[in-house]
C-alpha cells in the first residue's frame, strides 16, 4: 500500500512537471502568457522582458537572445544591460522535493502536564512556476565596449540558439 502511494504521488509530480514548462522561444501571448515582449524607451534603449515557467536560467537565457535579436534587427552591433530585474522564486523549477519537519512542546490543562515530540513528513508538488527576466539595455554600432555586462549581439545568438 505504501508502495502504490509513491508510485502514486510520483507520477501525479511527473504529470504536473509535464503540464508546466517553457514554453517555446517566441512572442507574449496575452497578458500572462510566456514568451518575449519589449518596449522601446528612446532611439536606442529598450527594455526586453522574457516570461516562462521553470528555471529562472533558461528565463534568462531567452531574455538575453531576445536583446540580442532585437540588436540586430534594429541594425546595431552590440547591447549593454544597464538594468536588470528577475521576478520569481529560486526554486521555480517545481518538482517533487521532500521535506521534512520536528517540533518539540508542551502544555499544561488543569492538573494535567503534556509534553511531545512530532516528526512530519512532506511532498511539494507544486511544479514548475512563472519566472520573468527584464532587461533594460542600451544598444551601440561598431566595437563592443570592455565592460562586464555590455555583449556581442551575433555571439549571444549564437551561443544561445542551439538550446531554444
Amino acid at each position: 500500500m505504501k508502495r502504490l502511494a509513491v508510485v502514486t504521488i510520483a507520477a501525479s509530480a511527473l504529470a504536473l512537471t509535464a503540464c508546466a514548462s517553457l514554453a517555446p522561444y517566441g512572442p507574449q501571448m496575452g497578458p500572462n502568457g510566456q514568451g518575449y515582449s519589449e518596449q522601446q524607451i528612446e532611439r536606442d534603449r529598450y527594455r526586453v522582458t522574457y516570461r516562462g515557467v521553470g528555471s529562472a536560467g533558461p528565463v534568462a537565457d531567452m531574455a538575453l537572445y531576445r536583446a540580442a535579436q532585437l540588436t540586430v534587427d534594429r541594425g546595431y552591433d552590440w547591447f549593454e544591460v544597464t538594468q536588470r530585474w528577475i521576478d520569481g522564486r529560486p526554486d521555480s523549477a517545481g518538482g517533487v522535493r521532500p521535506s521534512v519537519s520536528l517540533g518539540a512542546g508542551s502544555s499544561r490543562y488543569g492538573g494535567y502536564r503534556a509534553s511531545g515530540v512530532g516528526v512530519g513528513l512532506g511532498f511539494d508538488l507544486s511544479g514548475p512556476q512563472p519566472t520573468s527576466t527584464t532587461l533594460e539595455i542600451v544598444m551601440g554600432r561598431g566595437n563592443r565596449p570592455d565592460r562586464r555586462e555590455a555583449y556581442d549581439a551575433r555571439g549571444v545568438q549564437d551561443a544561445i540558439r542551439p538550446r531554444l
